[in-house]
C-alpha cells in the first residue's frame, strides 16, 4: 500500500509541474491543483501508518506517539491551496474577459528591452565601473 500511495505522490508531482510549465492559464491552475494534491498526499504519508507509533518499537502504545501535526499541516495545504487557485480563476477568468483566450504571453517590453543594445552597453559599463571599485580595494 505504501508503495502505491509513493507512485501515486510522485504522479501528481510529476503531472502538476508538466501542467505548470504550459502556456494556457487553464492547464496551470489544473498543475498547480495536481501539486497541491500531491502535496496533501505526502504530508499524510509522512505522518506514517494509523495505529502505529512511528520510528518507535511496537511496544510502545501508539496513544504515546499521536501526533496531530501531519493532519494539521495537511488542513493548512488544503486552506492554502485552495485561496491560490481561487485566485488563479479569477485571474484566468479575467484574462478570458479581456482577450477571450488564456494563453499566457510573453512580455513585449521585456523582450524589447532584452534586444536593446543600449540596455546591455549600460551594463556592461556598470559591471567594469564595479570591477574598477573592487580592484580599488
Amino acid at each position: 500500500m505504501s508503495l502505491i500511495l509513493a507512485i501515486t505522490i510522485g504522479a501528481l508531482y510529476a503531472i502538476g509541474t508538466y501542467a505548470l510549465f504550459d502556456r494556457f492559464l487553464s492547464r496551470i491552475i489544473i498543475g498547480l491543483a495536481l501539486l497541491g494534491h500531491g502535496s496533501v498526499l505526502m504530508l499524510l504519508f509522512a505522518g506514517g501508518t494509523p495505529n502505529e507509533p512511528p520510528f518507535a518499537d511496537s511496544s510502545i502504545s501508539p496513544e504515546e506517539f499521536a501526533d496531530p501535526l501531519p493532519q494539521a499541516l495537511a488542513l493548512t495545504a488544503i486552506v492554502i491551496t485552495f485561496g491560490v487557485l481561487v485566485f488563479l480563476l479569477a485571474v484566468s477568468y479575467r484574462s478570458w474577459t479581456l482577450t477571450h483566450d488564456d494563453e499566457v504571453e510573453d512580455d513585449l517590453e521585456d523582450a524589447r528591452l532584452a534586444s536593446d543594445d543600449r540596455v546591455s552597453h549600460s551594463v556592461e559599463r556598470e559591471l567594469s565601473a564595479l570591477d574598477e571599485d573592487l580592484e580599488e580595494r
